[in-house]
């Protein structure tokens, strides 16, 4: 199967040209915005139709296709300013990354059928089905299968944390159609379906919300003996496993940079305050007690952009980049929950109260150090497979 050829590299100008762009955008939609999305639980429609007619959710779309072809540089530079308006990018990068399944894999008629109306905003791609309530993040103990039928596959089994489900036309499902006492290895016997939501509701697939400390618009999907045709099957059946390893390292890099772009307005918001805030006569900020673990947070992010950046660069030509997008992950993570903390710690009380963005903020950020991957398991990961200790998972 021919894979699509690598963007061109970004400049420091494009980059530049992008986040301004965006930063522009995203001033329309205030924390006011996003406070009232948070209390009414309610997805960010609006701020994802101003991205889509902006062309930000098409950026790593070929313009063969409708989209600009520009890179997971770009897109990352794309979601990480989002983050540092003060914004929550979540409605935008699942497609992003979860569309790569479907480029990459995906047979000529599948691309040349959705990817343009995916790129024109006309159809959502958001919704990623693997992980499963008893699985977790041990992907090959999935439960969830999908069996040969003549012309069509029938499915049966749950998926949970599938956020967005409830706005999403499009699923990226991965699912079981050879037992696994059946194969040689574990990761085999896999496939990745296409789901049109739209005819799937009510037809054997059922969403259920999910309440969470996070407005992710979060669900469980439950199949019950749902009747798919079989070209909603992507590239090879038994192969799905490898094309969902594929996409991980995009997803990781993207969320990196909306940490990286956490960290930049939590550092920001803990000066502007620091500064302004006078305790015994003389503003906190001039404490050392404040000021350092502001300065620490900040070199922390800084490094950790660079892995990021590394990892994006490195993907967008083509090369191995698996160490290189967890690091990125891990210490991008890591440096935003840094940022956060000390970001709450000099509002004190004020940080707590809905109106200074802090307390929302801060919940968003942590989620990145448990999910997509948590902050554990890339350093088994890193462990085992980048310094060669022994397996310990």
């Amino acid at each position: 199967m021919t894979q699509p050829s690598p963007p061109a590299p970004a400049d420091d100008a494009t980059l530049e040209q992008v986040a301004e762009a965006v930063a522009a955008l995203c001033a329309r939609f205030p924390g006011a915005y996003w406070q009232e999305l948070d209390r009414e639980r309610r997805y960010p429609a609006e701020f994802v139709q101003a991205m889509t007619e902006g062309g930000w959710l098409g950026v790593l779309i070929p313009e063969a296709f409708g989209g600009s072809g520009l890179g997971l540089t770009v897109a990352a530079r794309v979601l990480e300013t989002v983050h540092a308006c003060g914004g929550n990018a979540a409605a935008l990068h699942a497609q992003m990354y979860v569309m790569g399944t479907l480029l990459r894999h995906g047979s000529a008629a599948q691309k040349e059928r959705w990817l343009p109306r995916i790129a024109r905003g006309e159809t959502r791609l958001q919704a990623f089905g693997v992980t499963e309530p008893d699985a977790g993040t041990d992907t090959t103990s999935i439960r969830t299968t999908a069996r040969r039928e003549g012309d069509t596959y029938v499915i049966r089994g749950q998926k949970i944390w599938t956020s967005r489900a409830e706005h999403s036309d499009l699923m990226i499902l991965l699912a079981r159609t050879t037992p696994r006492d059946q194969v040689a290895k574990r990761s085999d016997g896999m496939s990745v379906f296409l789901i049109d939501m739209q005819a799937a509701r009510g037809k054997g697939m059922e969403i259920t919300p999910i309440r969470t400390m996070l407005n992710h618009a979060t669900t469980a999907v439950h199949f019950d003996d749902l009747r798919i045709p079989s070209d909603a099957l992507i590239g090879e059946e038994g192969r799905g496993f490898r094309y969902i390893l594929d996409g991980m390292n995009a997803e990781r890099i993207l969320i990196a940079a909306e940490c990286i772009g956490d960290a930049t307005w939590f550092t920001r918001t803990s000066v502007e305050y620091a500064r302004g805030r006078v305790v015994f006569g003389r503003p906190i900020g001039a404490n050392q007690g404040v000021q350092f673990p502001i300065a620490e947070a900040h070199a922390h992010a800084q490094a950790a952009r660079l892995m990021v950046c590394r990892a994006a660069g490195l993907f967008d030509a083509g090369q191995p980049c698996g160490p290189e997008a967890n690091m990125a992950k891990y210490l991008a993570a890591e440096a935003s929950w840094k940022a956060a903390d000390t970001c709450l710690q000099t509002h004190g009380g004020f940080g707590f109260a809905e109106e200074y963005d802090v307390e929302r903020k801060f919940r968003e950020t942590r989620l990145y150090r448990v999910a997509p991957i948590s902050s554990n398991l890339i350093l088994a990961y890193l462990g085992e497979h980048v310094l060669g200790l022994p397996r310990s998972y």
